[in-house]
């Protein structure tokens, strides 16, 4: 049986495939090229992370499909109903990538507290001219250790951000229409732990209460923050987006940067991918990166591990 890995998949991911023997294609196939190679090739399999679409058309013209895997949570970017109705096995690793993704949270948030993204690109222009004065500017930096940090959105990766947040000595509050408490576990080195119950709140408390915001939703079609929702949070709020483009309206989250409503933002996706928009891009109060939540080295070795594992499950098992 073929897999192909169409968006890259972890050594481990492959060793564990190819021991069962599964052939692996990590070749990068085009977009629009995608239906034909697997039906040229017969591929049993096929392994996307976000940046290929599998989409009804696809679904349709490949029966040689049976799994379609996501290695990821967010499967947006799959017909995962359609697939299912047409009997494919659609999976993903929503377990994998949590503590990645909360990781890179909480490195957006001690760039902007201590603007540490745009001192980066200051200091190699001025900071052999300019030091002093970089210095002032740079020194009015925040902690986050007791300040309120509110999580829209508590499931996985919500509660390991929850988790480091209380590891961290932060206030913590959530939001989850489908949640409505959650115990969080916070582990020390020599075996001792403290758990901590949080109920959910309504999200207009999350907006009134926090000093900063962190969205961790799936993709949906209007806006969970916008300028109705940035007007309700305090003055000088964070506000980071480590899930999904378009759950943010960036052109009230820029006016309210500009109007200092927002203190600074964090943005690993964007509404436009992979072409954000430029005034997100050059504005100094955003710490930026391309969407790499889950892309730390264990993170993958989970996520490809995993995937494998359910591969052999599903078609080696049964």
């Amino acid at each position: 049986m073929k897999i192909l890995a169409n968006d890259g998949l972890s050594q481990s991911g492959i060793n564990t495939l190819e021991k069962a023997g599964f052939e692996v294609i990590t070749t990068k196939v085009a977009q629009e090229q995608v239906a034909n190679y697997i039906n040229t090739n017969n591929i049993d399999v096929i392994l996307v992370r976000s940046a290929t679409k599998v989409r009804k058309d696809i679904i349709d013209s490949c029966p040689s499909i049976k799994i379609i895997g996501r290695g990821g949570v967010g499967m947006d970017n799959i017909d995962v109903a359609y697939a299912r109705e047409k009997g494919i096995h659609v999976i993903n690793t929503p377990a994998s990538s949590s503590e990645s993704v909360a990781e890179l949270v909480f490195a957006h948030l001690f760039s902007g507290c201590r603007f540490l993204h745009d001192a980066n690109r200051n200091m190699p222009l001025d900071g052999d001219s300019q030091f002093n004065s970089l210095k002032k500017a740079y020194s009015d930096g925040i902690e986050l250790r007791g300040k309120t940090i509110g999580i829209i959105g508590f499931g996985r990766i919500g509660r390991e951000v929850a988790r480091m947040a209380l590891g961290l000595g932060m206030k913590v509050i959530a939001s989850d229409k489908y949640v409505d408490e959650a115990t969080i576990k916070v582990d020390f080195y020599n075996g001792q732990f403290i758990n901590v119950d949080i109920e959910t709140e309504p999200m207009e408390s999350i907006l009134k209460d926090s000093d900063f915001i962190t969205v961790h939703v799936p993709a949906q079609d209007d806006y969970i923050i916008g300028k109705e929702e940035i007007s309700i949070m305090k003055d000088g709020v964070g506000i980071i987006n480590c899930a999904r483009g378009g759950v943010i309206d960036e052109v009230a989250l820029v006016d309210a940067l500009d109007e200092g409503k927002v203190l600074f933002a964090g943005l690993d996706v964007f509404e436009e991918e992979p072409t954000p928009a430029i005034q997100v891009l050059m504005n100094p109060k955003i710490s930026l990166t391309p969407h790499i939540g889950a892309a730390t080295l264990e993170a993958q070795d989970r996520i490809g591990t995993e995937l494998a594992e359910q591969i052999i499950s599903l078609l080696k098992n049964n």
